[in-house]
């Protein structure tokens, strides 16, 4: 195994945004250095590091010497294309691999690759034109979700197919340039949402958080709880799948699988985000080590560490909606004592953006969730 990168070495992060931001914290607090490279300035990611590079991802000069200046490159979000990963890898150890990036990037790829590994995912096909989308539908069936196949996240360039006829209409909603292709997938009733979010080390080693329960509002998360009210036997299988899915694609870092538990009780796989994921923000709070640590400790080669749940919690996005009649009430809300703010250092509220979020410690997890909830409706004061 490669020798461990200890603390007082140097991490480089391709992305600069929230993930990143708590990334290099759980970073400088282990006594690592961080530099992030990305397109902006003054980021989230970049008000935390050591040093911030202003770069485009497909500038491969800029990675290059970005990465040669680093003594091992990870990423927060999956949409840096895999070139600049392989770009990276020229000059330092690239964890997770540039090939964990190229297919999970790629919702056609993501789902080839479960299907061979024997994954359980939704009914789905790759589509190029509003007649393949057609000739899909009629094997699939109705309702039926369009979505492209790369750079989506939060639900954009996502189309509702509600009938067989309604195909030329969603293909043109989507807006794919000429030779772009999509995925369809039936739509799944399902009964919840859950998460898994699990690493692994470069010796092979995995740990998981456990099972989170979300729920979504306009396809962003909005709330996740930990523990998820699930019986055991599905926990169990949900983490089996997760461990099933890291030693597949070999991955050395933290990665996120997004399940439908549906209503007869199958476990089926949604998304993989190859990274510390919104839903385990909480792991930051109510966890004994955080998921950015854990990407952390993963990347360097370093025991992996316990991801005990301290106690329930639960997780509130902040949208920049809140800001829409003036700065939130920040005292309102940390006036609940077992409440925690994190905010993401971004200077412009924009609505469906978000800006932080709110992790609520309780005895069990539907206080907790009653918690965050109601600690997110004092910043607004209910207006």
């Amino acid at each position: 195994m490669s020798p461990s990168i200890l603390p007082g070495a140097t991490v480089g992060v391709l992305g600069s945004g929230q993930l990143g931001r708590m990334f290099a914290i759980a970073a400088r607090r282990m006594g690592y250095r961080v530099h992030t490279l990305s397109p902006d300035y003054d980021t989230p990611t970049g008000q935390v590091a050591d040093r911030e590079v202003q770069a485009a991802y497909d500038d491969l000069d800029a990675v290059r010497r970005f990465a040669a200046a680093v003594d091992v490159v990870t990423f927060e979000f999956e949409n840096v294309a895999a070139a600049a990963a392989a770009a990276a890898a020229e000059r330092a150890p690239v964890r997770p691999a540039g090939t964990v990036l190229h297919t999970t990037q790629h919702r056609r790829r993501e789902k080839e690759f479960l299907e061979r590994a024997g994954f359980p995912v939704t009914p789905w096909a790759a589509v190029r034109s509003a007649a393949e989308l057609a000739a899909a539908l009629s094997r699939i069936g109705t309702p039926a979700v369009l979505k492209t196949a790369g750079w989506g996240y939060d639900g954009k360039g996502q189309v509702k197919v509600g009938a067989a006829t309604d195909a030329d209409a969603a293909w043109s909603a989507l807006a794919l340039a000429p030779g772009e292709e999509a995925v369809v997938e039936a739509f799944v009733d399902f009964a919840r949402e859950l998460s898994v979010v699990a690493a692994r080390g470069l010796d092979g080693s995995f740990a998981h958080f456990g099972v989170f329960a979300n729920d979504h509002r306009r396809h962003v998360l909005d709330v996740t709880v930990a523990p998820a009210p699930v019986p055991e036997p599905t926990a169990g299988e949900a983490v089996e799948i997760a461990r099933g899915i890291l030693a597949a694609l070999a991955v050395v870092g933290v990665l996120c699988v997004e399940l439908f538990l549906t209503g007869d009780g199958r476990l089926l796989v949604n998304e993989l985000a190859p990274r510390p994921h919104n839903s385990g923000h909480l792991t930051f709070d109510a966890c004994v080590t955080s998921q950015f640590e854990q990407q952390l400790r993963a990347i360097c080669g370093l025991p992996l560490g316990a991801t005990a749940l301290l106690c329930p919690a639960a997780m509130a996005n902040l949208l920049g909606d809140l800001w829409q009649d003036g700065e939130p009430d920040w005292a309102a809300a940390l006036a609940f004592p077992d409440v925690k703010l994190h905010l993401y250092g971004k200077a412009v509220p924009r609505p469906g953006r978000k800006m932080g979020h709110l992790t609520a410690l309780a005895a069990d997890p539907e206080t907790a969730r009653r918690q965050v909830i109601a600690a997110r409706a004092a910043l607004t004061g209910g207006r």
